[in-house]
């Protein structure tokens, strides 16, 4: 299934609204550790899958890529990324990650920020990605992490003075779709397992080279109190892996 909530004008809006839309990458909790994870992109050929506003494309193009190209299936977001982040040696593609074509060993870095959990096919795509991928080249992606995709319904159980219990993991190894709410909106996403996440990756003979799951750092705990609550279990899950 090909969702494409971010083109309806009030979930749209409130995505706009969020820390990551406003700030760019210093505005992602996960985004002093994800860069770690990331090769050098100097001379390099990037592909963003699920761009959104183009911040990650952005970067790549201000450390040097020689080119890169960022997908995404909504015209609202490719737009305000061509309004904010069109920098030269930037090129937009209007695409799902399910119908993106491009020739054999083609890109150097592939990377991917909160998109996948959205994907059905996540095996496909790893089959594609690796195509995609001169040998020597990088794969990079975030996602949700399991434990907070497994139950469905991401949110803590409260108790009767509205207190933040714990955070509910459930139905852990039934994988397949979830029906969920995000930004006050009905969204579709798709939980795996973290076990599925790697052995995918494995399966096509990519060497894994890092998985992180990232708290928020000191700077944003600092500054954001209520990011403490981060703490309390993972949200995001961070893999990178080389195409031999």
């Amino acid at each position: 299934m090909k969702e494409n909530k971010y083109d309806e004008p009030a979930f749209f809006e409130q995505y706009g609204k969020m820390n990551r839309s406003v700030k760019g990458l210093s505005g992602a909790g996960e985004w002093y550790l994800l860069k770690e994870i990331l090769p050098d992109l100097k001379g390099k050929d990037v592909l963003d899958l699920g761009c959104g506003f183009g911040w990650h494309c952005r970067y790549a193009t201000e450390k040097g890529a020689a080119s890169v190209t960022g997908i995404d299936i909504s015209e609202k977001m490719l737009k305000k990324a061509k309004e904010i982040n069109h920098l030269q040696g930037i090129k937009y593609e209007r695409t799902a990650l399910e119908d993106a074509v491009f020739p054999a060993n083609h890109f150097d870095v592939v990377f991917s920020s909160l998109t996948l959990h959205y994907i059905k096919s996540y095996d496909a795509l790893i089959r594609s990605v690796y195509q995609w991928l001169r040998p020597g080249g990088s794969f990079v992606f975030s996602v949700e992490h399991p434990v907070f995709t497994a139950q469905g319904m991401q949110d803590w159980i409260y108790n009767e003075t509205g207190d933040k219990l714990y955070w509910p993991v459930d139905k852990y190894f039934s994988e397949g779709q979830r029906d969920t709410s995000f930004l006050g909106e009905h969204v579709i996403k798709y939980h795996r397992t973290i076990a599925t996440y790697l052995n995918e990756l494995l399966k096509e003979n990519f060497k894994l080279t890092a998985v992180e799951e990232p708290m928020p750092s000191e700077e944003m705990l600092k500054h954001i109190p209520e990011m403490r609550e981060e703490l309390r279990r993972p949200m995001m899950l961070l893999i990178a892996v080389d195409k031999l």
